[in-house]
């Protein structure tokens, strides 16, 4: 694992946002049981050896660098509980890289609490002032529209609609594109109350 991840540890006014430990595989694997939750990801629901793949995927990921193309999920842990609750990431956009996209998922049963802004602010402050990012994006079906909340609410901006994307990303065309640069969020768009 690269130093920079190895002490990661981002605590918010209600989560903990961290690497992925082996002890999480079993209640992050609980939750990418749920379909509903999955609803807007394009992925199936995973069988417990087809996860074991993913989850040790997740964590061989943090052995790359910043400056190559990387994917990092995380983790996310509500303080109170100590429950694991979702996951949040930022990395390569397969379709369009070297950009940086940000996303999450948080579990049904913690939905309507705002946690899902609460974690995507921490991991956007991280990318751009650790990672040292110059812009990220997100994309979300318009469908979702507690997923187009979260980032507007974040300063994200509409980008553009996908559209000409075949093969494994065929899935994707209709989807918005969103765009968040570094100094936008520098500017304090992000906060409520931006001064």
């Amino acid at each position: 694992m690269i130093e920079a991840l190895a002490v990661m540890r981002l605590e918010t006014e209600r989560l903990l946002i961290r690497p992925y430990i082996q002890s999480d595989l079993q209640e992050s694997f609980e939750l990418m049981q749920d379909p509903e939750v999955l609803t807007y990801m394009h992925m199936d629901v995973f069988s417990a050896e087809e996860y074991q793949g993913v989850f040790d995927w997740l964590i061989s990921s943090y052995d790359t660098p910043f400056d190559e193309a990387f994917k990092y999920s995380f983790a996310i842990r509500e303080k109170e509980s100590g429950a694991f609750i979702g996951w949040c990431g930022a990395g390569t956009l397969d379709f369009c890289p070297p950009d940086k996209e940000l996303y999450y998922l948080i579990g049904r049963k913690y939905w309507g609490r705002g946690y899902a802004s609460e974690a995507a602010a921490a991991l956007a402050e991280y990318s751009f002032g650790v990672i040292g990012l110059d812009r990220l994006y997100a994309k979300a079906d318009p469908r979702n529209t507690a997923s187009t909340k979260v980032l507007r609410r974040l300063g994200f901006t509409l980008d553009r609609v996908l559209e000409g994307l075949t093969g494994d990303y065929e899935d994707c065309n209709g989807e918005e594109m969103y765009v968040l640069t570094r100094k936008h969020w520098i500017r304090g768009v992000h906060n409520d109350n931006p001064s």
